[in-house]
């Protein structure tokens, strides 16, 4: 984050990646926001090329310290300017406003149905753990052992079958219990791979443990 806001080739690279990290969390909050799935789109697009058409995140507050928390206000700010704007458009023009407000929507929300707020964290902390697998992943692949990662991912993302171990330890030549300690350390390590992803969206690195428990309390919602 910090790097992101220098100017120069380092920083907008540095910002395109948060860019890029953080393109899917903005879509969730938008859909939610406008129930809407191709102008979530359509929204998000438009606020990224702001965002990177200035270069740097400037604005971005040291003290609140979480890229994640500056980028959802970003995005609300975004969407009222663009609310007022068509506010301004439609009274110049003398026509009927079409309200883009939740208030404006009769539709009576379930509450088993995400806030846009929560669906933003959902996302947020997906990507978190999708880009962690990567990095763990790319670790397995120079350690010569990406099939056994293969393997060991169903473990590491809860989606294994009851008794699925057995199978996956005669797989890979490895008795249930060494297949078990295995997987053990790549969830420990898997971890440590989260915990360096967030960190790299502080300010301060004191944060992490707060900034891990959003991510599952997410994952969990």
């Amino acid at each position: 984050v910090c790097l992101a806001k220098a100017d120069s080739e380092d920083g907008r690279r540095a910002l395109a990646d948060l860019c890029d990290a953080y393109y899917e969390p903005v879509v969730a909050f938008l859909r939610h926001q406008l129930r809407d799935a191709d102008a979530a789109r359509d929204m998000s697009h438009a606020f990224f090329a702001g965002l990177l058409g200035g270069g740097r995140i400037e604005s971005a507050d040291r003290e609140r310290g979480r890229f994640r928390s500056y980028l959802l206000g970003a995005v609300k700010h975004f969407i009222s300017r663009q609310r007022e704007m068509l506010r301004s458009l439609k009274r110049g023009a003398g026509e009927e406003m079409v309200s883009m407000d939740e208030d404006g929507v009769s539709e009576v929300r379930d509450a088993h149905v995400l806030s846009p707020d929560a669906a933003f964290d959902r996302q947020w902390a997906l990507t978190v753990l999708e880009r962690s697998l990567e990095a763990l992943r790319r670790e397995s692949l120079s350690a010569g052992k990406e099939s056994f990662f293969d393997q060991v991912r169903p473990f590491l993302t809860g989606d294994s079958a009851h008794g699925d171990q057995g199978a996956a330890a005669a797989s890979c030549g490895m008795s249930i219990d060494a297949f078990r300690a295995s997987v053990h350390r790549m969830k420990k390590r898997l971890r440590q791979c989260m915990k360096v992803e967030i960190a790299g969206t502080l300010d301060d690195a004191s944060c992490v443990a707060d900034e891990m428990q959003v991510l599952f309390e997410a994952l969990g919602g």
